[in-house]
């Protein structure tokens, strides 16, 4: 689920950055009393995600506007095809435009970009999740576009999993210092996930007690090799540069999951426009 009401200060950042200090143009061309209807509508194939965002939008902005979804988040859409309509103020509308499609242009994309990957695995067990590669305030919503499209959630930020990486490791003195030290601090339900890079990290890694091995960059002829080796003593995780397509011969190699962070920071926004029709006043 979405929380809408947590996502009041982006919207609100967005209106600062947009409209300032009004609408110039809007304003010297649209009487105030001129009703119209905004049509939202795919201009290319793709999944939707994001229409609760839009809607949120268009609602801080103007409570009087009537917003319907003409079809929901996670649908598959062709060229052409009415997303959604908003009813009431034509200034408002226009206004709102922008704000509202940049939400849902970007969450589309994201949706339809990891729906790629996920079906590009469906023949293995492997899932594919989200990396923290997002845009500053956005993750969340762009989070939130990853499950619609299929995939699932790495996790959100510092404070909500432990992942040992090759600065913690050098930092900390060694795999071993850093997850003992880990293990004396973390409650005693979370996992320790440890980034390794070669054979002999693995096996330190493994010793130590490690709950989850990041394979980093590694090749899949190795790291089928050393999933193999690894069996049900961890959970494995590919990560590195990952692509539509090199993601299925990752798969291939029995690694549990593969993380990709072109999911939030490389997929191209949906083409969508917003049509408005003036309605008699």
């Amino acid at each position: 689920m979405l929380n809408l009401r947590s996502l009041d200060s982006l919207i609100e950042l967005a209106f600062e950055e947009d409209i300032g200090i009004g609408d110039i143009t809007t304003d010297a061309t649209v009487p105030s009393t001129q009703k119209g209807v905004g049509t939202l509508l795919a201009k290319s194939e793709g999944i939707v995600a994001g229409l609760p965002v839009a809607e949120r939008v268009f609602e801080k902005l103007d409570s009087t506007l009537t917003f319907r979804r003409l079809v929901n988040d996670g649908d598959t859409v062709n060229i052409s095809t009415p997303i959604a309509e908003v009813q009431g103020s034509a200034k408002s509308i226009l206004i709102g435009e922008r704000t509202a499609l940049n939400f849902l242009q970007r969450l589309s994309g994201i949706a339809t970009f990891t729906a790629q990957f996920v079906a590009a695995v469906a023949d293995y067990d492997t899932k594919i999740v989200d990396t923290r590669k997002t845009a500053a305030g956005w993750r969340a919503v762009q989070k939130y576009a990853v499950r619609i499209g299929g995939a699932q959630n790495h996790r959100f930020g510092l404070y909500d999993g432990v992942l040992i990486k090759d600065n913690h490791i050098v930092a900390a003195g060694g795999i071993t210092n850093a997850v003992q030290q880990a293990r004396q601090v973390v409650p005693h339900t979370a996992k320790i996930e440890v980034e390794v890079e070669t054979v002999e990290q693995i096996d330190e890694a493994l010793k130590v007690g490690a709950d989850i091995l990041l394979l980093d960059n590694m090749p899949p002829g190795t790291m089928q090799r050393v999933v193999q080796e690894i069996g049900d003593r961890a959970i494995t995780e590919a990560s590195g540069g990952i692509t539509l397509d090199s993601v299925k011969t990752v798969a291939a190699t029995g690694v549990d999951f593969i993380s990709v962070g072109a999911l939030t920071h490389s997929a191209m926004p949906m083409d969508i426009s917003l049509t408005l029709t003036l309605v008699a006043e």
